[in-house]
């Protein structure tokens, strides 16, 4: 019997339910690891695709309603980058699941990471949603999710993050890593 079944109050359910998905996303890196020839560096393509997925099941998306675009660099990623990056998609692709898309609306979320210039890295996640409110300040709101967003692209990947919030919203994140 699931946990959540014991508990009446929506909001608790959310938490509760969150909590589980940045459970699984860490809980995936170690599995990826475990599997990998080598025990700093994970197939970082492979493990937002398997993230993704567990999120879709979880969050109970409709197959057709939402879709997932991905456009992700093959690399073989630090440790230290993959998991607060995982960590930073689940929150984010969370987020989109959860408010971007009203009952019924159809849409997409994309996922696309690269490498550029100089070492860096650039991680891209957006949604063709509603959009966030025009008087939110991301870094500065109440949301648990977005300020470990903000938390970790930039005390743990020491990146800078950015919010794009033409079509949707669109959150970019660059930093220095290692190949």
């Amino acid at each position: 019997m699931h946990q959540s079944e014991y508990i009446k109050d929506k909001n608790m359910i959310d938490v509760f339910i969150d909590s589980q998905n940045r459970i699984a996303s860490m809980s995936l890196i170690h599995e990826k690891l475990y599997r990998s020839k080598d025990l700093s560096k994970i197939d970082f393509k492979e493990y937002i695709i398997d993230l993704v997925a567990n999120l879709f099941q979880s969050c109970g998306v409709n197959a057709g309603n939402i879709v997932l675009d991905t456009d992700i660099e093959n690399t073989l990623l630090d440790i230290d980058f993959a998991i607060p990056c995982g960590l930073i998609i689940n929150e984010l692709a969370t987020n989109s699941l959860k408010y971007a898309f009203p009952p019924g609306v159809k849409g997409e979320i994309k996922i696309a990471f690269q490498s550029t210039d100089g070492n860096m890295f650039k991680l891209v996640v957006s949604d063709n949603g509603i959009g966030l409110p025009k008087d939110l300040d991301f870094k500065k709101t109440e949301s648990l999710g977005l300020h470990l967003v903000t938390v970790l692209a930039e005390n743990q990947l020491h990146g800078e993050i950015n919010l794009n919030r033409n079509k949707g919203t669109e959150f970019q994140i660059k930093f220095k890593g290692i190949k």
